[in-house]
């Protein structure tokens, strides 16, 4: 927009001086003509004793100098520019066509045209008027009212581009927190039509989709009452039930689909409620090892980090997270080998690893392996559970600004690496 009003004014400026050259140039003209007729008559006029006394006058009162023209003089000729050889033509049309215009004989500047006072040889010379009759001074106040139209016309732009921008600007932040799993404020519909239109377009869309988180939140939520209470039933028969082998059977087909109920609701959840804290993650990594560790499985005390490892997280949240690895890593990669926990702090950003020596993922399943009830089609397809631990976690990540890796492990195996940047969390992503 500036550009453009720059260019803008330029234009005017060019349009100016093409319209203006035509009138100054006539009233140039017409001042030579004068001068030389006014100068031709009081020659001719004058007594030959006062000639002298009269072009004395005329020089020292109007800087007006005559010379005799000779043949042998020294002449330029003109500079081919519009105005002067316009100024040239018009008073050729009056003067004659014999006249000539220069700026320099013998030397001298100025500006010089040729005229006669008889049909003698002797009666022809050259009438010399100061440069600054043709020099424009180009006026400072036409300069100033020019930036002064320019910074007008900036001013008007800007308002115009911020009233459309300010409405821009808030759908793009409003939509980066629907990407991102966030409830957006409602955006103002007012400004141009098309800016209100898109508006209450996107407040009826992010409402909609408020409303079927709720919905999908609520169905979820009865389902697992639902199910949870004949499984309880379930699990006090079977307590009862007098095959040992049958009864731990069905003890774990039954934990295993209270599980999957657990995970569901987990990923149902719309919002966490859950605030930011400052927790010692290394401390909280070695917790959950240790838990693992009481109940029989290999999972490695992770060392203690370099830097500092109080971090702002959301701490439920985060052992959930690191659960669900930890979870999955054991499941594919069974018990023979351990789960190695590591975390890695620096500024501005923390990541926790887990280890596993399992099957591993392949790089072009990584993406799909993040999604919702993806699984594998090789090395993991028994796998018990939802397939919905590795789509938590990703939620989770995106809650603290970060991000889900899942990377081959050198010698075998997956490195599931959580990246947090916490300086920055999002506000309201549930896990």
């Amino acid at each position: 927009m500036a550009l453009l009003m720059v260019l803008s004014v330029v234009a005017w400026f060019a349009i100016f001086r093409a319209y203006e050259r035509e009138p100054r140039a006539r009233q140039l003209a017409q001042t030579l003509v004068s001068v030389a007729n006014l100068t031709r008559a009081a020659l001719v006029s004058a007594r030959p004793e006062a000639r002298r006394e009269l072009l004395r006058e005329l020089s020292d009162r109007e800087g007006i100098h005559i010379y005799p023209a000779d043949a042998t003089d020294r002449v330029q000729p003109l500079p081919d520019r519009v105005f002067l050889l316009r100024v040239e033509e018009l008073v050729r049309e009056q003067l004659g066509p014999a006249t000539r215009l220069t700026l320099e004989r013998e030397g001298e500047r100025a500006l010089f045209v040729s005229f006669r006072i008889d049909d003698s040889d002797e009666g022809n010379y050259w009438l010399a008027l100061p440069r600054e009759r043709i020099d424009r001074v180009f006026p400072l106040g036409w300069l100033g009212w020019g930036v002064a139209a320019l910074l007008l016309s900036l001013l008007g732009a800007w308002l115009i581009v911020f009233r459309i921008t300010r409405p821009l600007k808030a759908l793009q932040e409003a939509a980066r927190k629907v990407g991102a799993g966030e409830t957006a404020a409602r955006l103002d519909e007012g400004g141009p039509t098309e800016l209100a239109t898109v508006a209450h377009a996107f407040n009826q869309m992010s409402a909609d989709l408020a409303q079927l988180d709720q919905d999908r939140a609520l169905i979820l939520a009865g389902i697992s009452h639902d199910l949870r209470t004949p499984l309880t039933r379930l699990r006090m028969g079977i307590e009862m039930a007098g095959d040992d082998g049958l009864r731990e059977g069905m003890t774990a087909d039954i934990e295993e689909m209270d599980k999957t109920i657990g995970q569901f609701l987990d990923f149902a959840r719309s919002e966490s409620g859950e605030a930011l804290q400052e927790v010692d993650v290394g401390a909280l990594l070695a917790e959950l090892a240790t838990q693992y560790q009481r109940r029989g499985f290999n999972v490695a005390v992770p060392p203690a980090p370099t830097l500092a490892s109080a971090i702002p997280v959301r701490p439920q949240a985060l052992r959930r997270a690191v659960s669900n690895l930890i979870d999955n890593a054991l499941r594919h990669a069974g018990n023979d080998s351990p789960v190695e926990l590591a975390l890695n702090a620096a500024a501005g950003e923390s990541s926790i690893e887990v280890r596993d020596r399992g099957p591993g993922i392949p790089s072009q399943e990584v993406e799909r392996m993040k999604r919702p009830f993806a699984r594998l089609e090789t090395a993991r397809t028994d796998a018990a559970g939802a397939g919905l631990g590795l789509a938590i976690v990703e939620r989770i990540a995106r809650s603290h600004n970060g991000r889900l890796e899942l990377l081959a492990r050198e010698g075998g195996g997956l490195v599931a690496r959580l990246v947090l940047h916490p300086s920055t969390p999002t506000a309201t992503v549930a896990p």
